[in-house]
């Protein structure tokens, strides 16, 4: 696999000059090429230009770097749940029913893709993570609390009748970001599609399918 080469910031005297959070870029890009388990401060510090007393001088080590790259992810997504939340309710803080729980969750699909594209690196880590560690259990406890709201939603719709009510919502939602998870393994942001473009395509085929408009 052809690597492609991290740019390091030049500091005084030719020397890489990093403040957190161009730290934690290249360490998410080492992250997903060697995998979290597979990479020591060693890797690191060779990827970075510096030495390891110089990247603890703005992190405690590795799985400080892990937790800010997965929390990164999962605040994003949580904010698209937020969003929702917050359109639920109209003037004087009074439920919004005009805006159905359908629409929210096709919102929600089309905002997560969004999300997906511009936080691509930090996303696919926090996709690829096992559980073997404090930091991965905190993350994956807040993975399911997203598919805990995400289903509660699922419900609602189906309620409505927006969706079909003879699949468990919490498969249904599993299913729904199951798709937009897996845009991680191909899509790339310099290729000849737009985010939008996406986007729209996905959340039209998950929810009115693959039918022509005259099928039956």
């Amino acid at each position: 696999m052809t690597r492609t080469p991290v740019q390091n910031p030049a500091g005084r005297h030719g020397r890489p000059a990093y403040d957190r959070d161009s730290l934690l870029e290249v360490a998410v890009v080492v992250f997903n090429e060697r995998g979290y388990d597979g990479t020591g401060m060693e890797e690191l510090a060779r990827r970075l230009g510096l030495s390891k007393s110089s990247i603890y001088h703005h992190v405690s080590g590795k799985e400080e770097l892990l937790e800010l790259a997965v929390n990164r992810a999962l605040d994003a997504l949580f904010a698209v749940l937020d969003e929702e939340a917050g359109d639920r309710e109209g003037a004087g803080g009074a439920p919004d029913t005009t805006v159905t729980a359908t629409a929210r969750m096709k919102r929600i699909i089309h905002r997560s893709v969004e999300v997906l594209a511009a936080e691509l690196p930090y996303v696919t880590l926090l996709l690829r993570l096992h559980g073997n560690s404090e930091v991965e259990q905190r993350a994956l406890a807040r993975r399911r609390e997203f598919d805990h709201r995400v289903a509660e939603l699922m419900t609602r719709a189906a309620a409505e009748g927006g969706i079909r009510a003879d699949i468990d919502p919490h498969l249904a939602g599993r299913l729904l970001f199951g798709t937009v998870n897996s845009l991680v393994e191909w899509y790339r942001p310099d290729r000849d599609l737009t985010v939008e473009t996406l986007a729209d395509a996905l959340t039209t085929i998950l929810f009115d399918g693959l039918h022509g408009r005259t099928a039956s």
